[in-house]
This record gives C-alpha cells, structure tokens and sequence, in this order.
C-alpha cells in the first residue's frame, strides 16, 4: 500500500484522542516519520473551527509530552496539519461537508473510526456515500468490536460493505507495545529459547492485567462489558496467542496472524461442564489501594449489579506444542498494583546435584513485563560468592533481556507505531476478522457456562489480588500467582 496522504481521525475531541492519539502523531511528526504531505482532518460532534481544535490539540500536547520535546517550531508545523469538520456521524448528509475538506489529489486516505460502535454502520454508510471509502481507503476501527460474536460479525459484516479485509485495520493498542513485539525477537530471533518453548521444558504460563483504578468515567460501558469481555476478549488473548503461536514462515501480516488464529483455535472449550472449576470471577468490594479508601463497584455504580470486575482462567491450547500445559489468565480492577506481565514457568531441573550440599535449585522463569515499565527479565540460578564451609548457596539472579540496552532511546506510546502503520498501509499489528471471531466463540462459551452454573462475582476487598478462590484456582495445582 502507497502511504496515506490524508487521515481522518473521528472522535478527535475524545480522551483516547486527548491522550494517545494527537501526542502520538505529534511524536511521528517531530521525528520526521509522518509523510510530508499528510494532512489529518479531525472530526467530531463538538462544535470547532480549525483554531479553536488546534488550541484544544496544542493543550492535550502539553498535558502529556514531556515539556524538552515540545519545541516550539515542531509543535507549530504539527498544528498545522490540522483540520477540524464538526460532523454527527448518525446524519449521512454531514459527510459531504467532510469530504469537501478532504482533498481528493491527498490520496490514500487512512481513516481512524474511535466512536460508539453504535455508530459504526452510519459512519461506514457516510463514508460511502461521500466517496471517503474507495479503493484508495482504508479504515482502522478502535474496540470494543461488538459485545458477542453476533454483534462482532454484524460489525464486521458493516465494515465488509465498504472496506474489504485487505484495507480493515482492527486495533489491539497492547500489539504496538515494544515488549510485545519484542517477544517475537525473543521467540523467534535466538536459537537458545525456542527449542525449549514446549510442553517438554514449560510447566505453566501466568499472564496478568491487572489495574488499581475502578470505573473513572467508564461507568456505562464497562457495567454492560465487564472484564472478560473488557480485557480478556482482546489484549489477553492476543497475548496468550503471541506466546504460543508456531513460528511465522516470514514476519508479514498474513504469516503471523494466520498462526495467531491457529492457537486460538486450539483453545479448549470452558463452558457448562467446566466454567466453574477453571474460571472465577470477581467484584471488589470497599477497601484501600495505595493507602488510600476507595469505595466499592456498586457503591461507584450507584446500583446493585452482577457485573465481574476480575476474572481468572485455566485455559489450555489443544495442539502438540502445548499438551498439558496450563495458561493461568487473570484480570481486575482496583488490584494492588498496575501491571501487565507474562511469565514463563520452566520446569525444575531432573536431578539436583546439589541437594546433598543443602542447596535449593528454583525453576527457571522469564517474565515479559508490559507495564509499568517494559522489561523482559530471565531468572536463572547462580552460586552465591563464598567457601562453602556451611554448604553451597545458590542464589536467583535475574538476567536483563529488556530495554536497559536502549536507555537512550525514547520509548513510545504504543499508538505511534500503529498510527505509523495504519499511515504506511501495514497490516501486520492489526486484528484480522477470523481472530476477532475466533476469540468471541470462546468468551461467548465461557460466559453460557457461567450462566448454566448460576455463577455470580464473589467479593474482594479493593487493594487485594482478587476473590480466594482465584488463588486455589493454582494452588490445587500446586502453582502460585506472580503477584
């Protein structure tokens, strides 16, 4: 694909847009990496002229990049790129006022769609009707992407309308994060991991989301959602996929997503006969994080509600590479700290040759950490400096396999290589309808599974890691959350 000329960006006046998207440009822009050329018309319903939006975008600037990197001749050319259109999507006349804006020589047009999915289908029939969808288009569309497989597919059945699957950008913000992509260098970049990466080496996998906040404004989208639609659907399995995919014959959009479909594909089914013995959902209760009291789900909701605030999963991956091993998935608000992190559990070693000497060999793990900070650490065993005289010590050590090499690099918001690709016409880190699809057919299970068991969320306290029975979830199979 040519590199756009012309980006759309719908729900410019939004907090993803705020926060994520204008600084993310304007950190492409400042390195030289946008097109010359390219203009991003932003639109929304608030009522903005050109001046009035570049005010707001300079204000959203300064609230989130660091203060040396705002100069001031960079931040001028960056606001320059800017347009504004007011536009109600749910009124198909409107966007002939946008097409007018958008110059038909600025070709490729990248269209970035962040609104309710509510209006999605408008949108889609706007953009058509105006001439906004031809074959020189090409759409990224922001989650939630439906709220079960029925809706996903009349969504995407929308989208097909207009823009078909090759010029269909579905965005998962956690594949942009540099760690991720770097678990992919790590797989399949190095001789000495892969050959172990299998149920012969590997006792389980953890993958944790986990957050301190509660609802923060999202209160009518997240009570209808929860957190297995909110957070397991899309960026935990897309995780779980990364970790167990086969290797991609090549690193191109079709190899890699096609072997991502494959994992989820070979998920085992959790439903009537197993929901309640490999899943446990949760709803914190009050309690206090960080030292601070916070107020319970319901009390914040200001209504009784059965919606899970946290979820933990036993999932297993049916295929020859992962036979019996268990991927421990776990998810909540109001947790005790932010983290996102993958750990891989070896297992012990056959023999110990040092067990007569009264020293005590752990198991080998790498732990992948999303966030907070994004690290990738190898905890190995090493013999602590000494004479022995009372017996041999030894001592965990973590290797650094992260960042620390790059310090002099400036890490980005996830949302720049992403907005770079959907500009540049990359596929690769997008979301491609099978997997979409593939992913709801197994949420859409768990949850008739926790409806067939009258499941309903057990209480914790907020600051805590979730209800106790998330904790015998691992323990009666002999494992302990990374906390």
């Amino acid at each position: 694909m040519q590199p756009a000329q012309s980006l759309l960006l719908f729900g410019a006046t939004g907090d993803l847009a705020r926060r994520m998207l204008l600084p993310s440009l304007f950190g492409l822009d400042a390195d030289g990496l946008l097109p010359k050329g390219l203009r991003i018309v932003a639109t929304a319903r608030s009522a903005h002229d050109d001046a009035s939006f570049r005010a707001m975008a300079e204000a959203a600037l300064r609230q989130v990049v660091e203060a040396e990197r705002l100069k001031p001749e960079l931040v001028a050319r960056f606001l320059g790129r800017l347009r504004y259109v007011t536009l109600d999507a749910s009124d198909p006349a409107q966007f002939n006022a946008l097409a007018a804006v958008v110059d038909p020589a600025r070709q490729p047009v990248a269209i970035f769609l962040s609104t309710a999915p509510s209006l999605f289908r408008a949108t889609i029939a706007g953009l058509a009707a105006s001439g906004l969808a031809g074959e020189n288009a090409r759409l990224a569309l922001e989650k939630p992407l439906g709220s079960d497989l029925a809706s996903s597919r009349d969504i995407n059945d929308a989208v097909a309308e207009a823009f078909p699957e090759s010029r269909t950008f579905r965005i998962d913000h956690y594949l942009g994060k540099e760690t991720v992509q770097n678990l992919l260098a790590l797989r399949f970049g190095n001789l000495l991991l892969e050959p172990l990466w299998n149920a012969q080496y590997i006792e389980h996998i953890q993958l944790t989301v986990s957050e301190t906040v509660g609802l923060e404004g999202r209160i009518d989208y997240f009570d209808g959602t929860g957190s297995l639609r909110d957070m397991v659907q899309n960026h935990m399995l897309q995780l779980l996929a990364l970790v167990a995919m086969e290797p991609p014959a090549q690193f191109d959009a079709s190899a890699v997503r096609s072997e991502k479909v494959k994992v989820l594909r070979s998920l085992r089914r959790i439903g009537r006969d197993n929901a309640a013995t490999h899943s446990v959902i949760g709803q914190y209760r009050p309690g206090a994080v960080a030292g601070m009291p916070v107020s319970g789900y319901v009390e914040e909701l200001g209504r009784a509600s059965d919606t899970e605030t946290f979820v933990a999963i036993k999932a297993h991956v049916d295929n020859w590479r992962w036979k019996g091993v268990p991927f421990y998935m776990r998810t909540g608000k109001r947790m005790p700290s932010r983290q996102s992190e993958i750990l891989i559990q070896f297992r012990a070693v056959p023999h110990s040759i040092f067990a007569d000497r009264g020293a005590v060999v752990q198991p080998n793990k790498l732990v992948i950490r999303l966030q907070p900070e994004e690290t990738i650490r190898l905890l190995m065993m090493t013999k602590q400096p000494g004479l022995d005289r009372d017996g041999v010590r030894l001592r965990e050590v973590p290797l650094d396999l992260g960042t620390s090499a790059f310090a002099d690099i400036r890490r980005r918001i996830a949302y720049e290589r992403l907005l770079l690709d959907l500009v540049e016409g990359d596929p690769t880190l997008f979301v491609r309808r099978d997997e979409v699809e593939a992913q709801w057919e197994w949420i859409d299970a768990i949850r008739q599974g926790w409806a067939a068991n009258a499941m309903t969320p057990r209480p914790y306290a907020a600051g805590t890691w979730g209800p106790s029975a998330a904790i015998a979830l691992t323990e009666r199979d002999g494992v302990t959350w990374r906390d």
